[in-house]
Formats: C-alpha cells, structure tokens, sequence
C-alpha cells in the first residue's frame, strides 16, 4: 500500500509541475508588453531630439523603453540592460522619464525551474525501476524486502465454521490451534508442537481456506506470501526475503506463516546449473535455517501448501520442520453437502431444493468446483428473472460445469439428430438391462461443449473401489452407442462419435489386464511401467516385458473390449423395441428424466409437457436392475 501510494504522489507532482508550468507560460504571454510601433533605437533618439516623444517608461527588468509619441502613438524600442546615457538624453530635451521598480525574483523559484528537469527524469527513473524490479512491490529500495501479507482478526477472518468437507484434517489443525493459544499447556509437559505443517491435496479443496481458518480460530496473526515470491533471477534476494519475512514473524509472534504452492521455490536441491536453480537452492537452503531456528516458546506455526509433494525436497519433510502432513482430499458425499450448505447460506434457496440429492451427483467436485456450481445456478436464476435459485438451476448449472454450455444454434440436419439418439438411447438400453451399472439420472440429444448428446448417471454414494461386474458393465454401457449405430444405420454408416466412449472402455480394459489383475490369462501381475506411459518392450525406462508378454497383453484388452461390444449388440437386438422408443421419444422431447425413461420403457406412457416437450423435466434416477454403488458421470455421443 505504501508503495502504491508513493507511486500516485510522484505522479501527481509531475502533473501539478507541468500545470503550474503552464500558468506561468500563459502568464508571462498576458503580461508581455505589445509589439505594435516598435522602433529601433537610433530612430528612438533622432525622434526625442526632434521633440517627436512625449514621455517614456523605462523597464530595467526586459531593457524596454516603453511610451507616447507626441501624436499620441504606443512605441517600444529596446534600450539595452543597463543604458546611463537615457536618463540624460530625455532631460536634455525636456522628455517625462521614468523608471520600474525591478521585480525581485525568487530564490526557490529560480532553483525550481532551473532543477525541474532534473526532478522529472529523477522520479521517472526511479518509477520505472521500481516496476521493473518487481511489478512496483518492491522497488529499487526494498528489493529483498518480505512480499509477505499480514492478515488480521479485521481482515476478512475465518474460522473453522466456513471450512467444511475436511473434518479429518480440521481435526489434525486443532491441535495447533491449541498451542497458538496456550502454549504452557504443552511446553509445562516438555512437549514440543510441530513447527511445520503441510498442507497435502488437489487443487481447489480448501487449503488456502484451512490456513487462515487457523489463524482465525486462534485470532493470531496471518501471514501469506506464495512460494514463487521468494525466487528472482538475482542470488540473494530470495534468502533475504526469507530473513526479512521470519524477522517480521518474531515481532508478531504467536503468528501463522502460510506459504501457498511451496513447490515453487522447495524442490529438490542439485538439478540443473543455472543462475536461476542456484537462486531457488539458496532460498531453499535459508527456509531450512530459520525453521531450524525456531525455539518451542516463540509460537510461530508454519503452513505450507501444495499439490505436488512428490517433488519436495526431503530435508523439509524431516522432523523438526515439515514434519506433520495433513490430506485435503476431495471431499466425500456428505462434505460436499456441508459444502453446498456453506455456500448457500445468503442466498434465496427454493424449500424443494434437495441439497443431498445435488451432492449425490456431483462426485469428484472439489470444494471450489461446488462454489463455482452455486454461483452458476445463481446466474441462471439472474437471467431467468427468478426469485429464487430452484433445482432446474442446479441441474443446468451442473451440466454447464461437466459437459459445456449448450450449443443450441449447432446446426444439424435430421439424420445427425437421428444418429444422436440412436446412439444415446443405446447407452441408456444396455446400461439399464446390465448387472453392477448406475441408475440412470437423464438422456438428452442437446449438443453440449463437443458432445452432441450424453446420458448422465447418478451413483447412490461415493465408491472408493470398483468390482468386476462393474467394470464390465461400463464397458458394456460405454460400447452401446456404437453398437446402436451398427444395428440402426449400418456398418457403413457408423461415424465418429463413439470416439470417446471407445478411449474409455479401452481405458479401462487396459488397468484390468496390466493394473488390477482381472485378466485370468495375464494373471495378478502389474506390468505398468514406471513412468506409467505403456506396457510395451523397450519403451519407457526399466521396462522389462517381453514381447510375448506385450503380444498377450494387447490380445487381452482387445478380448475385453470386444466382449463389451458383443454383450452390447445382444442386450439392444433383445430389447430392440425398448430401444426404438427411446430413441424416438428423445427426437421427439430431446431431453428425458430417469422417471419419464422409467413410465415409457415400463407402460409406454410417453410425458405428457405443457408445451409439446420444451419444457425440462424434473429429473430423477432410473434404478438399473441391480441397484449399485459407484461414481457417476455422462457417456457422450
């Protein structure tokens, strides 16, 4: 802020120099005496001799000679700075003479104009530096200054009550809450708390948040800087950084420090040469000396963040410093309710709205994809003209947020259309006659982002594994839209669009033979290689498959993959009739709920819409004929 601030009032000095600059020049040009009769100054002195003047006004300041001529005319002549004959010559012709006072000039005024140069290319020098040397943060005077902001209890203060969908790490995080407020409580015992903490999940699940939720439950002061702000393309500033933003801690302290994607500047030490690597090992190395300098009694309590520990160095994850890893995962379906909650308070929920059900289909949704979910549904409202945020906003916001905005004006001819719900109607028919798949949530053939269509699944709670019935009813489901074009269309007739289902069932097929076992031909084996790019000999480092192993493995996967197109092709020529109705009622209303898809394929009840099927329905899940477990998500066309 202080920088911020010089940085204006450089400015607007300049700016007022220019303008009292200006008014001095205008000035100057009122005051200035006119041009008109001007005369030189040996016609000036015939004319007083021949009694042609009739008085004069002598100006020592400019030299000027001012006055009327006996025929009542101005003249200005030029008499010269310093003239001693002029006063004798208007007495020897009886002339009326007179002389200005001189104007006093100022001393500091002279010294401004003469210096005002000096002062703009001064102050445009160190302007310029300053923003070069660090985006104006810094400056030419302060470059190893700490960049670290200091929040308070004023400053936007959380505490735990705003974080939720993380009970497990907020229990870990208690502990040094509890030290920030009585440390004798520990130390009396020879404790000694955790110097450091770190910070250890996916983006967007709330680690930043947790930080300064601890600080706040703790009502400590908060310091927050991010990892690349310590590193410069100069050895040193980031060691000074470091000093400089510890020094400050100690005059806080009991105090948090949270350094947000610490990746940036704790790698591991002795890769590469550059200037820039010995800079970042150097502020690495001071951050390892002033953690070591912490006494027990001093109450600073690091945090740090990142998602990427695998590529920190190892003596910042040994006791004494960051020695207390705390997971931020993605949050189950019961956090993500919580989160929802959090999210929603202030704003003009519908009663109906069904909070659960929304976490339920949202599995894998980090806690700033849910605020990113709420504020959606919110603008959906806004541009509806609604009054509150209903579960149609919910459900359209979430499809925005997995699949893309629709694409409405795509424009496709009938048989495209036709082919599109085919395809889907496909995947819905095969994944509702499959033992171990998902009920289904909703089928539509309305293009979104490079989907022309999707049926969507709505899982009953989160699943952290997966079995073999499973596995293979995804595949089946997967490969239905494929198959429903072979059987509708025709082999020739088959076009792209299964492109995706085919990388995801192969996707599959691949972790079941060289990952998880499942291959009773390749047997409980992994063969993934290290750098988990291909099973193939010679490729990757280390690999040691033989190519008899490979030539198995790829006849493994490909027998998985064909298998779940073969089971599809038998599920929809047995339910054929089940699958043209689909089909044509998707052509017909494009977007059908789990209920409707239910009533149609049950009693051919088709919905019955207030405006001929425009209207969306309220969506719900279809239940398969096994009820299973499992995460949810969309097969696209």
């Amino acid at each position: 802020m202080q920088n911020t601030n010089f940085q204006k009032f450089i400015v607007w000095a300049m700016i007022a120099t220019v303008f009292i600059i200006a008014i001095t020049a205008v000035q100057s040009g009122v005051n200035a005496p006119q041009k008109n009769s001007e005369i030189v100054y040996s016609e000036f002195d015939s004319k007083v001799k021949l009694g042609e003047v009739a008085d004069g006004i002598y100006d020592p300041d400019n030299g000027k000679l001012r006055g009327k001529l006996t025929n009542g005319d101005d003249y200005v002549t030029n008499a010269g700075r310093y003239n001693p004959d002029l006063a004798n010559l208007f007495i020897a012709n009886n002339v009326k003479f007179d002389n200005k006072e001189p104007k006093q000039q100022s001393l500091l005024v002279n010294m401004l104009f003469s210096l005002l140069p000096l002062l703009i290319i001064g102050a445009l020098f160190i302007l310029f530096f300053r923003n070069m040397q660090g985006g104006g943060r810094g400056g030419a005077m302060s470059f190893g200054k700490s960049r670290a902001k200091l929040l308070t209890e004023n400053t936007q203060r959380k505490t735990f009550d705003d974080v939720a969908g993380v009970e497990a790490a907020k229990e870990d995080l208690k502990e040094v809450v509890e030290f920030l407020q009585d440390p004798s409580r520990f130390t009396r015992l020879g404790a000694r708390i955790p110097t450091g903490a770190l910070l250890v999940g996916p983006p967007g699940t709330g680690k930043t948040l947790l930080a300064r939720a601890v600080a706040g439950e703790a009502g400590v002061p908060f310091f927050t800087i991010s990892g690349s702000d310590f590193v410069e393309m100069f050895v040193g500033v980031g060691a000074s950084r470091v000093r400089e933003m510890f020094a400050d801690a100690r005059k806080q302290a009991p105090c948090i420090i949270f350094i947000d994607e610490i990746d940036a500047v704790g790698r591991h030490r002795g890769v590469g040469t550059s200037g820039g690597h010995e800079e970042r090992e150097q502020t690495l190395n001071q951050l390892l000396v002033e953690m070591d300098g912490f006494e027990g009694d001093e109450g600073i309590i690091i945090i740090a963040a990142t998602n990427r520990p695998d590529v920190l160095d190892k003596a910042l994850l040994r006791p004494g410093r960051f020695d207390r890893q705390i997971e931020v995962p993605y949050p189950d379906i019961s956090g993500r309710e919580k989160i929802l909650e959090v999210h929603m308070k202030g704003k003009p929920i519908a009663a109906e709205l069904d909070v659960k059900y929304i976490a339920r289909g949202t599995p894998g949704f980090s806690g700033a994809d849910l605020m990113n979910l709420v504020n959606e549904a919110a603008l959906l409202s806004a541009r509806r003209n609604k009054l509150k945020i209903t579960m149609r906003e919910f459900e359209d916001a979430r499809d925005k947020v997995m699949m893309g905005a629709e694409r409405r004006t795509l424009a496709m001819t009938d048989e495209e259309k036709a082919m599109t719900a085919y395809h889907e109607a496909g995947h819905a028919i095969v994944g509702l006659n499959m033992k171990g798949s998902l009920p289904i949530h909703k089928a539509t053939i309305i293009p979104r982002g490079r989907a022309l269509g999707m049926v969507q699944y709505m899982p009953e709670r989160d699943q952290i594994s997966q079995s073999r019935e499973e596995m293979i009813a995804r595949m089946a489901m997967a490969m239905g839209g494929r198959a429903a074009e072979e059987l509708h269309f025709g082999y020739d007739k088959v076009t792209s669009g299964a492109s995706s289902d085919i990388e995801q069932v192969t996707r599959i097929a691949t972790a079941m033979v060289t990952e998880w076992g499942l291959s009773d031909e390749i047997g409980p084996i992994a063969y993934k290689n290290t750098d988990q790019q291909s099973f193939h000999p010679g490729i990757g480092r280390g690999s040691s498959i033989s190519p008899e192993t490979a030539k198995l493995i790829e006849s493994e996967i490909k027998r998985f993959v064909t298998e779940a197109h073969e089971t599809a092709l038998k599920v929809l020529k047995k339910k054929k009739k089940d699958w043209v109705a689909l089909a044509e009622a998707l052509l017909e209303y494009e977007t059908l709920s789990g209920d409707e898809i239910s009533v149609l394929l049950s009693d051919g009840i088709k919905p019955k819409r207030p405006d001929g099927g425009k209207t969306r329905p309220k969506v719900s899940a279809v239940p398969t004929t096994k009820k299973s477990k499992g995460l949810g998500g969309a097969t696209e066309a």
